[in-house]
């Protein structure tokens, strides 16, 4: 199966016909004219300044309370390697992302799954942990249209979450890449608005609304926090990338980002009406909360349906997945996670044919 036959529901990454490449290349030259000094030079730990203070006024902080990373999987680790200490308890939800598992098992914590629910997570099962007796360091809670999940965290819950923070004293890590790239319902605040004790540190990223390429994302919080964290920073790598983050700047102040954000929006929302519509229709017995946002929908196949075997046989076919085991410490045998935002419409159904013809000769 060559590369130009396989249909790829793998990653999350935007296809080139959504990204702005034009309007990156106008931002790339304005940035060189604007400021030729700032671009080519190191910087500092904090990012490029004009863009921490764009960040800073878009969540309506100081720009001491803001970092800009090389993506926001840097800016987890950051705070991760901040936070965490080898035995430390930490709360994710269940599924999360699998690069989330990996970085806090590396590091030695003590990680505890929470269910997921078409709401976002159970926060009841999570208050029964505290009561338990466990002391998370943090709660790392990917609020909007969840990866791998696809969920949105209701508002009841990220009011009950700052409460349950407050109270066993622990940080909530509200890592939010996809809040953007919205496509129906309404936009709920951000528990970084809505946080009055300093509980919250807010990650996000530019990978899902300018293109991963540029490989620039942020924390917000605590200034104290932030700055421990970029005097760490100042030892790894002196500053991140000047360049990247000063053609984001420009991509951002020219307006460019909102019509981006517009189109890749419009783009997704399609294709993710178009994904279940074809789950349903090929595969019966499958369940899934289509999202509302994002890149991803998690599908939970029938019970007989195993994902370490259907997985060699659906690449064969001609289509990739993601297992749903990666996203658990255990679990997730019957479940898998389709990402739409690297497949075009007309790539759509025949994906969805294929995995249901594989799915077939599983069960045989």
């Amino acid at each position: 199966m060559t590369a130009e036959q396989l249909i790829s529901f793998a990653r999350g990454a935007p296809s080139l016909d959504i990204v702005d490449v034009e309007g990156l290349k106008a931002a790339a030259v304005r940035a060189f004219e604007a400021d030729p000094a700032g671009v080519t030079a190191y910087g500092t730990s904090v990012g490029y300044l004009p863009l921490r203070k764009w960040i800073a006024d878009k969540h309506g902080v100081a720009p001491e309370q803001v970092i800009v990373t090389n993506g926001s999987l840097q800016a987890d680790a950051f705070l991760f390697n901040h936070l965490v200490t080898p035995g430390d308890a930490v709360v994710v939800e269940k599924p999360t992302y699998d690069r989330t598992l990996l970085n806090l098992q590396n590091l030695g914590a003590k990680v505890h799954q929470v269910t997921i629910e078409p709401d976002g997570i159970d926060v009841d099962e999570l208050r029964r942990l505290l009561e338990s007796g466990v002391r998370p360091k943090l709660a790392h809670i990917i609020p909007n249209y969840q990866n791998p999940a696809g969920v949105t965290l209701s508002l009841a819950k990220r009011h009950a979450l700052l409460e349950l923070a407050a109270e066993y004293h622990f940080t909530i890590f509200e890592d939010d890449p996809y809040a953007d790239i919205r496509f129906r319902g309404e936009a709920l605040p951000s528990m970084l608005s809505l946080d009055t004790r300093g509980v919250v540190v807010h990650a996000c990223s530019f990978t899902k609304t300018v293109c991963p390429g540029v490989r620039v994302g942020y924390l917000v919080g605590p200034a104290d926090t932030i700055g421990a964290i970029a005097k760490k920073a100042t030892n790894l790598y002196i500053s991140p990338g000047m360049v990247s983050e000063a053609i984001v700047h420009q991509f951002c102040v020219s307006g460019d980002i909102q019509r981006s954000i517009a189109t890749v929006s419009e783009a997704l929302g399609e294709r993710a009406r178009v994904l279940a519509e074809s789950i349903r229709t090929h595969i019966p017995g499958a369940s899934f909360t289509e999202p509302a946002g994002g890149y991803f929908l998690w599908v939970d196949l029938p019970s007989d349906i195993d994902v370490d075997k259907l997985f060699p046989v659906a690449t064969a076919k001609g289509v990739a997945i993601v297992k749903g085991s990666d996203f658990l410490l255990d679990g997730g045998n019957h479940s898998v996670r389709l990402a739409y935002s690297a497949v075009t419409v007309d790539q759509i159904d025949e994906g969805v044919r294929r995995l249901a013809a594989a799915i077939a000769e599983v069960r045989g």
